[in-house]
């Protein structure tokens, strides 16, 4: 038997040949990146380049912008411009932000607003396949299922879904986790034109537009943040199965954990973003990084300013390992490779390239984006 190659990701193995499709869901461009946002590409970016550097494997990531959307579009408004405008320059600040955390561009970018077309032709194949309807010129799916594969119970779904936006009170609605594919127009919101009239794409859609356009009818991991497990992520994976009719749409889930402070979720609406840009103007990016990354990737925590002082001084501990010469016939690369692919045990690996130093060191500094 030839030698196979397998990254670990939430209890799933997933065997890779030369090349892994990853689709992240993007930011909403209509305010400043908090940590909460750089932490999941952080961790994205940090996973491609493991998959490069220790398996062999090349990423290619699309990275999607949702510059369509009732927040975004709310937010432009009070800001009297028009919407595409505002995501424009919020999308601009936000790679800039990016960039400054050493985060790669990602190979593919799909905006929405270039995806209307495909939403559209999506809404049609669902209802043709009877996973939605048309009614008062939305297209509804049928999400009912959606609520079975969540593993939540109907009062949490039901917050969760309200919360992002679903309209679970739509009375227009067969049953209330009915999702608009294609949503009627409204006053306020940009329109386009459609088989069912005028209005603007759904936001589960837009992704599974985006995703199924770039990728076809599947990838190898899907990422993003926690929070977008349910509803987001969940519908995402419904939608695409019944419309390509191929399952799994995703053989893995790389679900970043959320940050919190003091216990609760960093979030606009709760006052308590902690703003990268404020970061960024104290401390080195790659202290930043080091202050996400020297944690399990999928569990929630809680940011406390002096967490950084520990990053520094880990960061710190690294680079000086790097400077000595390291263990003669040291076995460290391949057993980074080992703890990097199971689960990509970050912590581990970087207590073993600090004590054993030299080229397991120095391998793990960029792979981990800490130059």
């Amino acid at each position: 038997m030839g030698p196979r190659t397998t990254m670990k990701l939430a209890g799933r193995r997933v065997a890779l040949l030369d090349r892994a499709r990853v689709y992240t869901c993007g930011i909403t461009p209509y305010d400043v990146t908090h940590l909460g946002h750089a932490s999941t590409f952080v961790w994205v970016d940090t996973f491609a380049r493991v998959l490069r550097r220790f398996l062999g494997v090349e990423p290619i990531v699309c990275r999607n912008v949702t510059d369509v959307d009732d927040v975004l579009s709310a937010a432009a408004l009070r800001a009297g411009t028009r919407y595409d405008d505002f995501a424009a320059f919020q999308q601009f600040v936000f790679e800039g932000d990016m960039a400054a955390l050493n985060v790669r561009a990602p190979e593919y970018e799909p905006w929405v607003h270039r995806y209307i077309g495909s939403v559209i032709r999506l809404a049609a194949a669902l209802v043709d396949a009877g996973a939605a309807y048309v009614r008062e010129g939305s297209v509804y799916f049928r999400g009912r299922g959606s609520l079975d594969r969540s593993g939540l119970d109907e009062a949490e779904a039901l917050r969760l879904s309200g919360e992002f936006g679903g309209r679970p009170d739509d009375p227009a609605k067969d049953d209330p986790f009915d999702v608009a594919v294609w949503q009627a127009a409204e006053p306020g919101y940009p329109v386009w034109p459609s088989p069912w009239g005028d209005g603007r794409p759904g936001w589960h859609a837009e992704c599974v537009a985006m995703a199924l356009s770039v990728f076809g009818p599947a990838v190898d991991v899907h990422a993003g943040g926690a929070d977008l497990r349910f509803p987001h992520h969940t519908y995402h994976a419904a939608m695409a199965e019944r419309f390509s009719g191929v399952a799994p749409y995703a053989r893995a889930w790389f679900h970043a954990g959320t940050v919190t402070v003091s216990g609760a979720k960093m979030a606009k609406s709760a006052g308590n973003l902690v703003l990268l840009s404020d970061l960024l103007a104290d401390w080195p990016p790659a202290v930043v990084r080091m202050l996400i990354l020297d944690r399990p990737w999928a569990r929630t925590w809680d940011y406390d300013p002096g967490l950084l002082a520990g990053a520094a001084a880990r960061l710190e501990r690294l680079h000086r390992a790097a400077g000595r010469a390291g263990r003669p016939n040291s076995p460290s690369l391949g057993e980074l490779g080992r703890l990097l692919s199971d689960e990509l045990n970050v912590p581990a690996a970087l207590d073993l390239a600090i004590e054993d130093g030299g080229e397991a060191a120095r391998a793990l500094i960029p792979a981990l984006g800490l130059t």
